[in-house]
């Protein structure tokens, strides 16, 4: 193991020279590239550092205790020592985590797309809620969303909603809600006080480049229109939104959020690229069946992943058996703990197959 690491931190240090180059930036693209890898590599590298700071702290509190007649300074060392021997194994620790393969779509933004399913009115409510759940954490993130299409019903849900998250390692961190979500809540429209049983749709896919999917302009349709509000009231006086047809997925990607005809195609084509790259990966996944069953949860959509009781105030991970019980919290966009967990438990599944 480090010997790899210590061949990472060459690498690191090449890449540390090549960018404060005086002419680094003249080369956008490649620049990026670089600036990229050693964001990457930063955290590894740093762990490693200190990891060989705690050895060498280890040693030299040996050689104190060896040599020193001092009892005070003696006792100071026994105790760095124990310290350091402390730190080695937790360090040793996070440095197997921080090797393990990364998924090469890790640093990408991503798309996420909301669907309501089972329970009419109220799913869609409760996709509008989830949407909002996730509006919310990626502006602690500091991350920029854009919405890309959506249709709502009468009352404030949605029965879809699809949107861009723009922040650095988005996907490395999302791609753990994709799956079904269940509420379990007394509707308000329900007099008898009963609980039902509704659920929505997650799916999170990387954001696609333009080297990734090459789509053919004879495969594609593109009918532009005025956008329109609820009930067919129009928004719009110009022929600004957009509907791009797929022919060979049927694939029908409708875009009205923004006033500009172009930036309306801009989104469209974005989510269509995302979503043939997302088909191209679950296919890849469903031939590396062994592989899809070592994550957690992260390729199955059709997966019940967790369940939001109202009446309880607990939502429950089914994929690592964590319940918590702050269901508003949660809906506010608090969800980082529940996200650290799967992460954890996905690493830890990780190190087990490597191990074997």
């Amino acid at each position: 193991m480090f010997e790899q690491v210590e061949d990472i931190e060459k690498k690191y240090e090449e890449i540390q020279r090549s960018i404060s180059e005086p002419d680094a930036a003249s080369d956008s693209k490649r620049y990026m590239t670089l600036m990229r890898r050693h964001a990457e590599l930063t955290p590894l590298v740093e762990t490693y550092r200190e990891y060989k700071e705690t050895l060498k702290n280890e040693e030299e509190a040996l050689k104190l205790m060896e040599e020193e007649g001092d009892e005070e300074i003696r006792a100071l060392a026994r105790e760095e020592l124990q310290d350091a021997k402390k730190k080695e194994p937790l360090l040793e620790e996070k440095l197997k985590v921080l090797l393990l393969p990364r998924d090469e779509n890790d640093s990408r933004n991503v798309i996420v797309e909301i669907r309501a399913g089972a329970g009419g009115e109220e799913a869609a409510l409760f996709a509008a809620e989830i949407y909002r759940m996730y509006l919310h954490y990626a502006e602690s993130r500091g991350w920029k969303a854009e919405t890309v299409e959506y249709e709502e019903t009468g009352i404030g849900g949605m029965k879809n909603v699809s949107f861009i998250l723009n922040g650095a390692g988005a996907y490395s961190v999302m791609k753990y809600e994709s799956g079904v979500h269940r509420v379990q809540r007394v509707p308000e429209t329900e007099s008898g006080g009963r609980i039902h049983t509704s659920t929505i749709t997650v799916a999170v896919m990387p954001e696609a480049e333009d080297v990734d999917v090459q789509i053919d302009d004879k495969d594609i349709r593109i009918d532009v229109m005025r956008a329109s509000g609820n009930g067919g009231q129009c928004v719009n006086t110009t022929d600004s939104a957009v509907r791009l047809t797929h022919y060979p997925t049927g694939i029908v990607i409708y875009s009205q959020t923004e006033k500009s005809q172009i930036q309306n195609k801009a989104k469209a084509f974005a989510l269509l690229r995302s979503k043939l790259y997302d088909m191209e990966l679950q296919k890849r996944q469903d031939e590396e069946a062994q592989k899809r069953r070592s994550q957690i949860g992260t390729g199955d959509r059709s997966e019940k992943i967790r369940t939001y009781n109202f009446p309880q105030g607990r939502v429950t991970d089914h994929r690592i058996g964590l319940t918590l019980y702050r269901i508003g919290d949660i809906m506010n966009g608090n969800i980082q703990e529940i996200l650290d967990a799967l992460i954890a438990a996905d690493q830890a599944k990780k190190l087990a197959n490597t191990a074997h």
